[in-house]
C-alpha cells in the first residue's frame, strides 16, 4: 500500500507501479480538462507534485475546527493519533484540480437547478466574464445593470470600455426595475444584467420579453440566489447566462470561493467547460501533442478563453453543502418570518417580502426598510442607533455610479443619479439589511427588540 506520508523519492520501482495503478483508479471519472496520467509505468509523472501529509492535514483540521482550552487540546491530540494511523495506510489523491469531485459538484448543481450546463468556476465574477466574452462586449456597446449591486456585476464591461447604463431599482425589492430598463434600451444595448439582490428574484418575465424583442442577451447575476424560484423555474435557468457565488458569506460555500455558471444558449454548455480552462480541445490535437487550443464560439465571433479552474476540495465542499441548501433556506425563511411578525408592531417599519407560491427567495439578506415620514427620521439615523445597540446592519450595496472607478472613466455621478431617483431615495433614506443565519433565538429576539426600540426612539425625537 502506498502510504499517505511517503514522498516520491521513497518509492521502490514496484511501489511506483503500484502508485500509478492506484492513481489510475482514482482518475476513473471522466476527464474534464488536461491531466498527467501516465498509467502503469516504472517512472510515472504524478499529477500532484507534492502531496499533503499528516501534519498538513492536522493543520487543516485545526483551521476548520478552531478552539482553545484543555478539552480542545485533548481532543486534537486524540485526532492526531488517529490521523497518523490513517496516514500509514491511506493513498493520496491522484488529482487536486478539475477532476471527479468538481464533476460531482456540477452534477449535483445540475440536478438541483434542473439544467445540464453547470460549470464550476473560480467565482461568480469569472462566470460573468464568460458571458460577457460570449456577447463580444466591446467599447461602444451598452450594458444595462442595476444602480445597486456589487461591483463585480460591472467590472468586465467597465474594463473593456463598454458603456454602463444604470437602471433604477424597484422601491420594494431593491432589484432592477423592468420599466426603467425598457426606458433605457437603445440600438447599442447588448446585454441586460438583472441582479437578484439578497436572493429575492427579479421580475424576469418582462426583462426576458424586452430582451427577445431587441435581440439582447440576459445575464442573471444570481450571486445571492442559489435555490430561489421564479414562476416555477429556478433562478439561474431563465436568462441566456447566469452565475452563482459560493463566496464565504453566501448561503452555502465551496471552502471560501467558487461559482457555478449556467447557460441556456443552445449547444454552448460544452464550450463553457472549455472556456473555464484556456480552450483546451482534445478532439483535434496538433501534431505530436495531446490537445489543441481552440477559440470559444461567441454570439458574433469566437473569443479566447481564460483560466477559471477550481479544486477538488472545493468541489467536494460544494457538493456537500448543495445537499443541505433547502434546509438552510428554510431556516433563513423562518428567521425572516419571525422578524416580520415582530416588526408588524410598528407601521413605520416595512418588513422583508417573504415571497409566495410563485416567488421563493433564498433569504440571503433580510431587507429592512422604514417610512421616514412615519419613523421620524431616515435610515441613516436608524443605522447609527442599531450600531449603538451592537446590531450589525449593512445596506447592500452602494450606488455603483458613486464609485471613483466609475467617475474616473468619465461618468457623471450626479447626472446618473437624476435618472435613478428611487435608488437615491431608498439607499440614503429607507433601507438596510440585517443578518438572518447562524443566530440563536435570543439573538433574533434581541435584534427585533433593537429595531423596534430604535424606531420608537426616532418617533419620540430621541
Amino acid at each position: 500500500m502506498v502510504q499517505f506520508d511517503q514522498g516520491m523519492g521513497d518509492f521502490s520501482p514496484d511501489s511506483l507501479i503500484e502508485y500509478a495503478n492506484l492513481k489510475e483508479e482514482h482518475n476513473m471519472g471522466k476527464a474534464t480538462d488536461f491531466r498527467y496520467n501516465t498509467g502503469a509505468t516504472k517512472v510515472p509523472w504524478a499529477a500532484v507534485g507534492e502531496n499533503y501529509n499528516t501534519a498538513d492535514l492536522m493543520e487543516i483540521i485545526k483551521f476548520l475546527m478552531q478552539g482553545e482550552g484543555p478539552a480542545y487540546d485533548q481532543a486534537i491530540a486524540a485526532v492526531y493519533e488517529q490521523v497518523k494511523k490513517l496516514g500509514e495506510v491511506a493513498t493520496p489523491p491522484g488529482k487536486l484540480s478539475l477532476a471527479s469531485q468538481v464533476e460531482a459538484a456540477e452534477n449535483a448543481c445540475n440536478e438541483y437547478l434542473g439544467t445540464d450546463s453547470s460549470t464550476f468556476v473560480t467565482n461568480a465574477t469569472s462566470g460573468f466574464e464568460i458571458a460577457y466574452k460570449y456577447a463580444g462586449l466591446k467599447a461602444g456597446d451598452e450594458v444595462i445593470v442595476p444602480a445597486i449591486t456589487f461591483v463585480a456585476t460591472m467590472a468586465y464591461p467597465l474594463a473593456v470600455g463598454a458603456k454602463l447604463v444604470f437602471a433604477d431599482v424597484d422601491p420594494r425589492t431593491i432589484n432592477m426595475d423592468p420599466a426603467d430598463v425598457a426606458r433605457k434600451i437603445t440600438p447599442n444595448t447588448k446585454m441586460i444584467v438583472p441582479v437578484h439582490i439578497g436572493g429575492y428574484p427579479v421580475d424576469m418575465d418582462p426583462i426576458m420579453k424586452l430582451a427577445r424583442e431587441h435581440d439582447i442577451l440576459v445575464l442573471e447575476d444570481a450571486a445571492h440566489a442559489f435555490g430561489a424560484m421564479y414562476n416555477g423555474r429556478k433562478i439561474g435557468t431563465i436568462g441566456d447566462f447566469a452565475a452563482f457565488s459560493f463566496h464565504e458569506v453566501k448561503n452555502i460555500t465551496s471552502f471560501g470561493e467558487g461559482g457555478i455558471a449556467t447557460t441556456n444558449v443552445p449547444g454552448f454548455a460544452p464550450d463553457m467547460k472549455r472556456a473555464r480552462f484556456l480552450g483546451l480541445d482534445f478532439t483535434a490535437p496538433i501534431k505530436n501533442w495531446l490537445y489543441n487550443i481552440t477559440p470559444i464560439p461567441g454570439k458574433e465571433k469566437p473569443f479566447v478563453a481564460a483560466n477559471y479552474s477550481t479544486t477538488e476540495i472545493q468541489g467536494l465542499g460544494l457538493k456537500l453543502q448543495v445537499a443541505r441548501n433547502e434546509e438552510i433556506i428554510e431556516a433563513r425563511r423562518r428567521a425572516a418570518a419571525y422578524l416580520n411578525s415582530r416588526f408588524a408592531e410598528n407601521d413605520a417599519i416595512i418588513p422583508q417580502d417573504l415571497g409566495n407560491e410563485n416567488i421563493k427567495p433564498t433569504f440571503h439578506l433580510y431587507l429592512l426598510q422604514i417610512d421616514p415620514a412615519k419613523a421620524g427620521g431616515d435610515v441613516q439615523t436608524l443605522k447609527k442607533k442599531l450600531e449603538e445597540k451592537s446590531v450589525t446592519n449593512i445596506p447592500h450595496f452602494g450606488p455603483l455610479y458613486r464609485f471613483k472607478v466609475v467617475s474616473d472613466m468619465g461618468y457623471d455621478a450626479d447626472e446618473i443619479a437624476k435618472t435613478c431617483p428611487v435608488c437615491e431615495e431608498v439607499f440614503y433614506k429607507r433601507f438596510t439589511h440585517l443578518p438572518l443565519y447562524g443566530l440563536s433565538d435570543e439573538q433574533l429576539a434581541y435584534m427585533a427588540d433593537a429595531v423596534l426600540e430604535s424606531v420608537a426612539e426616532m418617533q419620540a425625537g430621541k
